[in-house]
């Protein structure tokens, strides 16, 4: 394998990332975290796929002591999922090896609170219960301050600015207080602008560990293949000390994820490099969240199924449908697409071009999504 960045060593429970350690694969609970049989059936699933990390969403206190009741019951290295409301850090983090928080949704809680603030408080409570953090930047949630500096709709080079800036404004302050335990993942679903945003921070910040994905990567195999090209290119540049594969996926497959990260670092380090695989932006592009326990209705991941079944037709055409799950990154991806599909409990919410069409039931969304997609091609 190339040879890799020489980051700093961030311990995370029983492993460690960086400082030459081998790339850690993880994964992400998809069940209810309250769901606590079904939870840990996932979580040792994973396990014996051979994961090193399984992080688990946690947005309540319900969710909170459903994860500490997982703890009394799994060895996992765990990872907790933090959005809005982070002062549940306090309840978790002696439970977990390590807090995830977006620096994006910070914002949410607390408005008046200055966020310098909020991460201190994240970054004590880590230091008190021996816990690693992940500055989890993500293009569906960006800060709102970065965004207005840059425009959205110019080449990759200048819209991954935003999650440049706050990845770096964040990984400052967090070394400024003394917190150097941490990582930091730059997330798009687009292949292009993942690599263009993690080498542009790397190319500032070399020593911090990367955790790399392509976000709502998709329904494999062409979730897979997405994520590959990034891989390839950041990983063979010498970028990335732990990796996730974001699928789409039934429930009971979700080990998917871990096995095909595991076979991408194989062919990587055994030079298999697929150079003739590339993602062409002339051509129909489906995005769609890998399963989470954010995910409102479980209908979401068969309804992303029948919509690339249900568009074949338009394989070639420059057009983005995104099918969205849940309601963190929801809004954001599926403004940026030609035609989003935002799934709640009962409606799905359909967008044209970031201008909502309406709700419609599960039954009804595929005929609506025909016409409007006709329409555009049209």
């Amino acid at each position: 394998m190339t040879e890799r960045n020489q980051t700093r060593e961030v311990k995370i429970g029983g492993i460690a990332i960086g400082n030459g350690h081998p790339i850690a694969v993880q994964s992400m609970c998809a069940t209810p975290t309250t769901n606590i049989p079904a939870t840990l059936k996932q979580l040792e699933s994973l396990e014996a796929a051979g994961a090193d990390v399984i992080r688990v969403a946690v947005d309540n206190k319900k969710d909170a002591q459903a994860l500490i009741e997982l703890r009394r019951q799994t060895q996992a290295v765990l990872s907790v999922d933090l959005q809005e409301n982070y002062r549940l850090a306090e309840i978790l983090a002696p439970h977990v090896d390590k807090i995830r928080y977006n620096p994006g949704h910070l914002y949410h809680h607390e408005r008046k609170k200055p966020w310098k603030d909020k991460v201190h408080f994240l970054a004590d409570i880590a230091v008190q219960h021996d816990c690693a953090l992940r500055v989890g930047v993500n293009a569906g949630s960006v800060d709102p301050a970065k965004l207005s500096r840059h425009p959205s709709d110019g080449p990759a080079s200048d819209s991954v600015l935003p999650m440049v800036e706050s990845a770096l404004e964040h990984s400052e302050w967090l070394d400024q207080i003394g917190f150097t335990r941490y990582c930091v993942s730059l997330k798009d679903s687009d292949p292009r602008k993942t690599v263009s945003a993690y080498q542009k921070f790397a190319g500032t910040r070399p020593d911090i560990p990367l955790h790399l994905g392509v976000t709502e990567a998709g329904i494999p195999p062409e979730g897979i293949e997405k994520t590959r090209i990034a891989f390839e290119q950041l990983i063979g540049k010498g970028i990335g000390d732990t990796i996730r594969v974001s699928l789409t996926l039934p429930y009971d497959d979700k080990h998917q994820e871990i096995s095909a990260g595991r076979q991408i670092l194989k062919d990587i380090s055994e030079g298999r490099v697929r150079t003739v695989v590339h993602f062409d932006e002339n051509k129909l592009n489906l995005i769609s969240c890998p399963s989470c326990s954010r995910v409102e209705n479980e209908a979401f991941i068969d309804l992303a199924q029948k919509v690339k079944s249900r568009t074949r037709y338009a394989r070639d055409h420059a057009i983005t449908i995104a099918v969205m799950g849940c309601r963190v990154n929801g809004p954001g991806e599926t403004d940026d697409a030609d035609l989003g599909l935002w799934c709640g409990p009962n409606y799905v919410n359909l967008k044209r071009r970031g201008e909502k069409v309406g709700a419609f039931k599960y039954d009804e969304i595929l005929d609506r999504l025909d016409s409007e997609l006709k329409y555009l091609i049209r």
